[in-house]
């Protein structure tokens, strides 16, 4: 079996790797070649933690395995990141356990690359100006994924954290990119091309009013029943695209206005899988709003821990155990 660290699961997958094979699998998940089980997501009873399991299968390549993992939010106390999982993937051919990739930095690069793939479908191609919602630890790796698709040249933010702000900072001026903190939301979705929400937030964030015609907005946080970022008024107007319907509205953005009856499931244009395979439009005017929910599935964390473990193979990294 092989074990691939943390450490070296960042020194082996990029960015632009991972929105290769994410994009692939999109596609085979639109074409039938790749499927997601159901998803088993759980609230602990203990350290106020919520624990989940991924699991899917891509015939194409192919990939067999599960993500478990979830969110622990007393970490960061001990000096660890909230966010903690692991992946385990099995041989296709025989069933038997063939590696585990540690999958923290993995989760955030793959999220990243699902909303950079969304944009370069979906927004306007002269997009140049960012907005993030949300500057906490996910927000370096949607910065990053969206320069390898668009040429974003200012960065709008806004965050309840100061200090959140401040650290998000130094990274868009590592990038030598002009950066305009925001202390009220409306501004930050007013001059936005490209509109990314990335929290864990319970309520809208981003009212209807204040998103201009032409903007696509990936909203990248809701994951679980419950979490909301967008006024449902807003995704109701919007031409709406997903990873999964059934995963959108029960745990993604798209549940509030489902279950308010201001969309149905006649009113997703499709999954973004569909848009790359060519099956359905992406947008279709200019001034269209896309919004893209982008819940997260399986597979996104399977081709990158396979990826990861061939790159290990390649170049020497990672540890071989008898299992």
């Amino acid at each position: 079996m092989w074990i691939i660290s943390e450490e070296d699961a960042r020194a082996l997958v990029s960015v632009e790797n991972a929105i290769t094979e994410v994009e692939k699998t999109f596609a085979a998940m639109a074409r039938g070649e790749a499927r997601n089980y159901p998803v088993v997501r759980e609230v602990v009873g203990y350290q106020d933690a919520v624990f989940g399991v991924k699991t899917g299968c891509d015939t194409r390549a192919p990939i067999l395995g599960l993500k478990a993992g979830g969110y622990w939010p007393h970490n960061l106390a001990k000096s660890l990141t909230n966010h903690q999982s692991s992946t385990l993937l099995f041989d296709p051919e025989t069933g038997r356990a063939s590696a585990l990739v540690s999958a923290n930095y993995l989760t955030g690069v793959r999220t990243g690359a699902a909303s950079a793939i969304a944009t370069k479908y979906l927004s306007r191609p002269d997009s140049s100006v960012l907005g993030i919602i949300g500057t906490g630890a996910q927000s370096a790796y949607q910065l990053r994924a969206t320069l390898a698709v668009r040429p974003i040249r200012k960065v709008y933010a806004w965050d309840p954290s100061p200090e959140n702000l401040v650290t998000f900072g130094r990274t868009v001026a590592e990038l030598g990119l002009e950066y305009v903190p925001q202390t009220e939301r409306q501004a930050v979705a007013a001059n936005a091309d490209i509109l990314i929400t990335v929290t864990p937030s319970q309520q809208a964030l981003v009212e209807k009013s204040w998103v201009r015609v032409g903007t696509h907005i990936s909203a990248m946080g809701a994951d679980t029943k419950g979490k909301q970022e967008l006024d449902p008024a807003l995704v109701a107007s919007a031409a709406l695209f997903v990873d999964e319907v059934q995963q959108a509205i029960t745990i993604g953005e798209c549940q509030h206005a489902y279950s308010a009856g201001l969309i149905t499931d006649q009113s997703f244009r499709g999954s973004i899988g569909e848009v790359i395979a060519g099956l359905c439009d992406g947008r279709r005017t200019a001034q269209e709003i896309t919004l893209f929910d982008g819940t997260g599935v399986a597979l996104q964390d399977l081709v990158v821990a396979a990826l990861a473990v061939r790159l290990a193979a390649e170049r020497g990294l990672g540890s071989r155990v008898g299992y």
